[in-house]
């Protein structure tokens, strides 16, 4: 079994309220989960209307599935174009 754990740290610049913030986040959550069966939440920085630290899981029998699956979460909230990514760390145990 290969736990693989993603932590991204997220700046959402026109968030002008933690309510629009939550709102940005919902949806990303959601459209993460649902693509890729991940588990995800925000792990940090809640009360920050501008930054976010979200934590992603991803359990499998393969270190090379749980690898890819994570890059490519991290590829799609890129691609989303809402947040940016200001840091990325990944591991694998």
């Amino acid at each position: 079994m290969v736990v693989g754990i993603l932590v991204m740290e997220l700046r959402m610049s026109e968030a002008n309220s933690l309510k629009s913030k939550r709102r940005v986040l919902k949806s990303l959550l959601d459209k993460v989960k649902a693509r890729y069966n991940v588990s995800v939440a925000e792990v940090g920085k809640q009360d920050t209307w501008h930054f976010s630290t979200i934590g992603v899981s991803f359990i499998s029998n393969d270190s090379a599935h749980v690898h890819q699956t994570l890059t490519a979460v991290v590829r799609f909230v890129e691609g989303l174009g809402t947040v940016e990514l200001l840091d990325v760390r990944m591991e694998l145990l």
